[in-house]
């Protein structure tokens, strides 16, 4: 009899999640209104950007911005995925005016793609770089987009990440708060494809085969990427050194080229390390990252001493929590494998430090959220950790 009252316990557990999700995803698609717009920038270039507005006028609301060259799909009418079932759904609650953008020469946008795009901070006429891009993006809309506020928030994870850094960046006005997150930062010295300088070809194999393929035109579809004749990756880069790789990519890839033709840490990488951008910096600061990031752990923890470093002063914050690449966006953060946290450290991290960061900065909502210096997740005692500085003042360096 027990077993079957548990059984039933949980499956009215599993019913009441499927039916808060369900009941979440109609209130947003009845209570938001999804346009499709093409933003002009300085030299002319089209930026494709979907926005999603509340139909609710009873007072002016924010514009959390997400940049990315992941596409801001679904095209057409259908609402994206990540307001209906990530925790952007609880901006969506807040009636936040969501903008996602496909960043120049990806997907839908027009424009020439360039990997991690190196910062100009002499930029002049019609030159644009990501910085510039942002800056024209949300110049448009907030005197475009109807019952905006003025305040401009971004986020974004991993390479989106490295464009929310950019909208920082921009030093534009009407932007108050930014949160990188695992941002890409330098792709040299730690992130991605380079371990302290060391080349990490499976990650940058793997991803380039079908991120790094040309798009000469707009498009909806993603391109494929390599089609491997094993499953067994350990055998497939053994009998494949680099030198095959270079083969199995063929002549298309330029940015793979170009990882092949700097080897080394000259110039060419070092102007696209984005901490040369972080000067000036006006917006509340978020930096977040994962503990246990295989990705972008680096970007995290030196883009936050970079900004602190040449901004003294600055409103800038940082969160390290007990997560892989990006887990502190989803439901999941009470477990690495078979290693228990105690608690849900995503849902945790989302309701109380990302959400109300944003509330109070661009809705001007709720109290000052007196965000810790450093928030950093202890794994030895299952406890988060607040530091008025980082490095903690009682570091001893050993």
């Amino acid at each position: 009899m027990k077993k079957i009252i548990s059984g039933l316990f949980f499956l009215f557990i599993s019913l009441s999640v499927i039916s808060q999700t369900d009941l979440d995803s109609a209130w947003i698609k009845e209570n938001y209104t999804k346009q499709e717009l093409m933003i002009p920038m300085r030299d002319g270039i089209k930026l494709f950007t979907a926005v999603y507005l509340p139909n609710d006028k009873s007072e002016k609301h924010p514009i959390l911005m997400n940049r990315t060259p992941y596409s801001c799909a679904p095209y057409g009418k259908e609402f994206s995925n990540r307001l209906l079932s990530s925790h952007w759904k609880y901006y969506c609650r807040e009636n936040y005016i969501i903008v996602i953008q496909d960043v120049r020469g990806k997907w839908m946008s027009e424009g020439e793609f360039v990997d991690i795009r190196p910062f100009n901070k002499n930029i002049t006429g019609t030159e644009s770089d990501e910085a510039s891009d942002t800056w024209d993006a949300v110049d448009w809309l907030i005197k475009n987009i109807p019952n905006n506020n003025g305040n401009v928030g971004a986020f974004g994870i991993s390479y989106p990440g490295f464009y929310a850094t950019m909208v920082a960046a921009s030093g534009h006005p009407a932007v108050k708060a930014v949160s990188p997150q695992a941002p890409v930062t330098e792709w040299f010295l730690g992130d991605d494809f380079h371990h302290n300088g060391a080349f990490f070809q499976m990650d940058g194999f793997s991803f380039y085969s079908g991120f790094g393929k040309p798009r000469p035109k707009p498009t909806t579809a993603g391109s494929r990427g390599f089609d491997f004749p094993i499953r067994d990756n350990y055998k497939f880069y053994l009998e494949n050194p680099p030198s095959k790789l270079m083969e199995l990519m063929k002549d298309s890839v330029a940015f793979w080229k170009d990882l092949y033709a700097h080897p080394n840490y000259d110039e060419w990488w070092q102007a696209r390390d984005a901490r040369r951008a972080m000067y000036n910096i006006k917006p509340a600061m978020l930096t977040v990252g994962g503990l246990f990031d295989a990705e972008d752990c680096y970007g995290a923890w030196n883009l936050y001493k970079a900004i602190e470093k040449q901004n003294p002063g600055a409103n800038n914050k940082i969160v390290m929590g007990p997560w892989s690449h990006g887990q502190w966006g989803g439901r999941d953060g009470a477990s690495m494998g078979n290693i228990r946290f105690g608690s849900n450290t995503s849902i945790w991290y989302q309701n109380s430090i990302e959400i109300p960061f944003f509330n109070y900065y661009l809705k001007g909502k709720g109290d000052d959220p007196n965000i810790a210096e450093a928030t950093v997740f202890m794994t030895g005692t299952n406890q988060w950790k607040k530091f008025d500085q980082w490095p903690p003042r009682e570091t001893q360096p050993r």
